[in-house]
């Protein structure tokens, strides 16, 4: 097989917002090329995992090679990457843009421009692409053509005169797309004759194969048996085999320049293979490497400890499973006097964390107990040293702290006109600062900068609910600011209990405080001698409950008889009482911090 002129190559990728029809139009396109039998299709071909499917989102890009005979007569070989729609993985996203040339955008004909599509257009144009504009869904009978052109135009700028016009459900317009692909998305440029460059786009652990790479050629070949080095990762390696997906892996000779393909050369971990690592020959190495990505930085942490001790070591094994496919996802170990042995872990966001969460109790049947969600604050002490604090009960003593800073984001919410009173009340309660408010259509477009613990909550759920569904969200971290921040640590009898502990804004501290400790009133069962729960910011107590002890009637078996017999009983038991609250145990069961770690004041 020869290697392919660069004038019949086009990559490109599909960009859309959540529930637009990508995964949908790239179902039609490998179906319209033949590129899968009839028999073999399903819904979805590129969501692999059953998560996706449910879900109806896409977690990993994917990448699928269609071969396509235009008008022209030529026949065209179409690299497509099929990209997450969710802002927790714009990561994956930046990272398949970079491998393209152009992309499809498309927009809901009924529902049109949405946060995310905002979001993932600008990545595109920042990664120099392309865009033709697709409108999908145009069968819906709420479906307006003209206005989303209308509107694209107005919000995004792009001109959306020559948009076409589909239904990705239907088929309806898939030879237009075909085309338009082919005719206006520009051909990869490279030299066949130079040293040998790639780009490592992505990569994920096979149990057979080992560590699968998928590589975009830039210049010179790429073949079996070839000695390649990786230039960041100053790693070398033998090229085992060399091949293309048409969804399913099909080995090919060599790969030239604008092709996209995979590699594996015995590579045993995914942490080995770094994402934007140039690929080249060893004995003819390229003179610079290809800018690389910033690596995925972890936004959000919180504990995983299995429900039963036992466990530990399945969570480890699973853990380590997970992280030879995503290497965003990072953890270390962690003991909690509440909750045993378990991991502190980084994620990209909420998203991405119930994703894990949902995949360790699927894929390897464990039950969990996640702690609250909290941010990565820095602690600037006195003497001008700055450390992070991943987890609140790790806080320096507070008479040693100069500020501490927390990380905010710029967020861009889209929501129907009716309920923007309700979003911006939510966004202010939220400590937010406006910065923009205007309208897109008939919807308003806020922006808000907002500190991203106010969001990792419940704010998605509440955005969500007042809206009835309707608000889209993006966002984006911008920087770190000072915070007037205290840590409120939760008493029960006197001993804090370190997983209950949180960074709050001083302003809603009492609010919060109370709150915990009459949730932990309810759910804490009663012991024989009465039991204080306190919420203190550091020596001062702010809220306070207390569980009522269970009462034996000691008197009871004293009829008749002298008053002083009875009141020596009730003395010996109120001794009895005092003395097992000093050394008596607080058993708070499982429920109760789960329920705890769920509420949000």
């Amino acid at each position: 097989m020869t290697t392919h002129s660069l004038e019949n190559i086009r990559n490109f990728s599909i960009v859309a917002h959540i529930d637009h029809g990508k995964s949908t139009l790239a179902d039609r396109l490998i179906q319209a090329t033949g590129t899968v039998a009839a028999r073999d299709m399903v819904e979805q071909v590129l969501d692999s995992m059953d998560i996706e499917r449910e879900r109806g989102i896409t977690i990993k890009a994917q990448t699928v090679r269609l071969e396509y005979k235009a008008q022209d007569g030529r026949t065209y070989i179409l690299n497509l990457m099929d990209t997450p729609g969710h802002v927790d993985f714009a990561y994956e996203v930046s990272r398949s843009l970079a491998a393209c040339e152009g992309s499809l955008l498309v927009v809901d004909a009924s529902q049109g421009v949405e946060a995310q599509t905002l979001a993932n257009v600008y990545h595109a144009l920042d990664a120099g692409h392309e865009i033709v504009p697709v409108l999908n869904k145009i069968d819906l009978p709420a479906a307006e053509p003209e206005r989303i052109k209308q509107q694209i135009e107005d919000v995004i700028g792009l001109d959306a005169s020559q948009a076409v016009l589909i239904s990705a459900k239907t088929g309806i317009g898939i030879d237009l797309v075909l085309e338009a692909i082919v005719q206006r998305l520009p051909a990869p440029k490279g030299d066949e004759n130079a040293p040998l460059k790639a780009l490592l786009v992505d990569s994920w652990y096979d149990a057979y194969l080992g560590v699968v790479v998928l590589v975009r050629i830039i210049d010179g070949t790429l073949k079996k048996g070839q000695k390649i080095k990786m230039m960041g990762a100053d790693a070398h390696y033998e090229v085992d085999r060399v091949g293309v997906f048409r969804p399913k892996m099909q080995d090919v000779a060599e790969l030239g320049p604008g092709e996209v393909g995979f590699i594996t050369a015995q590579i045993k971990q995914v942490a080995d293979t770094r994402v934007g690592d140039t690929i080249t020959d060893e004995r003819k190495a390229c003179d610079a490497a290809l800018p690389g990505f910033k690596p995925a930085q972890p936004v959000v942490f919180c504990g995983l400890f299995p429900v039963d001790a036992a466990d530990f070591d399945d969570l480890r094994a699973a853990m380590g499973r997970l992280r030879l496919n995503d290497a965003s996802f990072s953890y270390e170990m962690e003991s909690s006097a509440a909750l045993g042995f378990g991991f502190r872990c980084g994620f990209l966001g909420l998203l991405h964390l119930e994703i894990i969460q949902e995949r360790l109790e699927r894929e390897f049947n464990l039950d969990l107990i996640a702690t609250a969600p909290s941010v990565v604050y820095k602690i600037v002490q006195r003497g001008d040293a700055t450390v992070e604090l991943h987890n609140p009960a790790d806080m320096p003593d507070p008479t040693k702290i100069e500020e501490i800073q927390e990380p905010w984001i710029r967020a861009t919410i889209l929501t129907p006109d009716d309920y923007l009173g309700a979003v911006l009340k939510l966004c202010q309660e939220r400590r937010g600062v406006q910065i923009d408010l205007n309208y897109v259509g008939k919807r308003a477009m806020a922006v808000y900068d907002l500190p991203l613990n106010e969001v990792v909550f419940d704010f998605y759920d509440r955005l969500k609910s007042i809206s009835k569904g309707y608000a889209s969200f993006d966002y984006a971290i911008t920087d770190y600011r000072p915070g007037d921040l205290v840590k409120m640590s939760i008493l029960v009898n006197a001993e804090p209990v370190d997983a209950l502990s949180m960074l709050v804004h001083r302003d809603r501290a009492d609010m919060r405080g109370r709150a915990m400790v009459e949730k932990l009133k309810e759910l804490i069962p009663p012991h024989m001698f009465q039991i204080p729960i306190q919420a203190a910011i550091g020596g001062k107590i702010i809220a306070r409950e207390t569980v009522r002890a269970l009462r034996k009637d000691v008197t009871a078996k004293c009829y008749g008889g002298d008053a002083t017999r009875k009141r020596k009983l009730l003395e010996k038991q109120k001794a009895g009482k005092k003395k097992m609250r000093q050394f008596g145990k607080v058993e708070i069961p499982q429920e109760a911090f789960i329920a705890a770690l769920k509420m949000d004041g």
